[in-house]
């Protein structure tokens, strides 16, 4: 027996609209960091702004993923297309490591040949507008991904808070440049930057990765779906090999329901009836399967079962 929930079509247009104004915000930033760059030469400011053109195809991933995963299930894809926004965590992920690596290329460079910073501090205030709008966006994303269970705009959100974090070392770099007159700290720093931002992008990758090999809900859905079943399954005897996945949005679960030999299939229906109606309540998206089985296949007091 089985029901699902999917999102809204208002929040499938939310969430396809947010991650447009992302790809907007990312090509603002971008040609303001690169501004700031011009004007001061410093090699810091140019793998801050080489991050944001890493931010723009981010985005553009981020949004045709969403597209893709808000189509409905089809004959060749029955349970639904939300891993496409797995798939762009990968991608994105992947993006910030190749920005790291071009990072690391220029302050290798620029370890060889030091060069001086000019007007820093307009080039700092610059980069500090940026770094706002960057800040506040992320944020944002960071929050309404996880609210709408969206794995491309939460992956997009802490790809730009990586970009924050940039921006932030870099000027206190900058600032200490200019007052100690050792340029050297401006590729030092850029060092420092492409490891913090290398970091991030093997979280993301790593998270990305194990959701698409399926698997398990997070433990604190795994407790409320526990949680449901208890409290909806009167009737039965019990819930064993409970079993749970998630995609993007979507969260498959499937268990077994043991009932009393006798019962009638009708009964049983109702049973199941209750349960899939509490799981689809208390969990947004999700896609119930239940394997009714008569009473002497009750495992009793194994791991993971729920008397009912």
């Amino acid at each position: 027996m089985t029901v699902t929930t999917t999102p809204e079509p208002s929040l499938k247009r939310r969430i396809r609209t947010v991650a447009a104004v992302s790809i907007a915000i990312a090509l603002v930033v971008m040609a303001v960091k690169y501004i700031a760059y011009l004007v001061t030469g410093s090699v810091a400011l140019y793998s801050d702004a080489l991050e944001s053109i890493v931010n723009v195809a981010a985005g553009i991933a981020a949004w045709a993923a969403i597209r893709v995963a808000n189509k409905p299930a089809d004959q060749n894809h029955p349970y639904g297309h939300e891993k496409a926004e797995l798939l762009s965590a990968v991608f994105e992920g992947s993006l910030i490591i190749v920005a790291a690596v071009f990072i690391v290329l220029e302050a290798g460079h620029a370890l060889i040949h030091p060069r001086g910073i000019e007007q820093p501090v307009i080039g700092l205030l610059i980069n500090g507008f940026a770094t706002a709008i960057n800040c506040g966006w992320s944020l944002y994303l960071i929050r309404q991904g996880k609210i709408w269970r969206s794995p491309a705009l939460t992956a997009d959100g802490w790809h730009l808070m990586t970009d924050v974090w940039t921006s932030v070392g870099v000027f206190v770099g900058i600032v200490l440049a200019v007052l100690t007159g050792w340029t050297i700290l401006d590729p030092i720093l850029a060092l420092l930057v492409a490891a913090n931002i290398l970091f991030m992008g093997y979280r993301i990758v790593l998270q990305s990765t194990s959701a698409l090999m399926d698997e398990a809900a997070p433990d604190d859905m795994q407790s409320r779906i526990h949680e449901a079943i208890s409290r909806s399954g009167a009737g039965a005897i019990e819930a064993h090999d409970i079993r749970t996945r998630h995609a993007g949005r979507a969260v498959f679960i499937e268990f077994h329901l043991v009932v009393p030999g006798d019962m009638t299939v009708a009964d049983a229906h109702d049973i199941c009836d209750r349960l899939e109606a509490e799981l689809e309540a208390e969990i947004e998206g999700s896609d119930v399967v239940i394997h009714l089985e008569p009473d002497h296949k009750a495992k009793k007091q194994a791991d993971g079962v729920i008397g009912l």
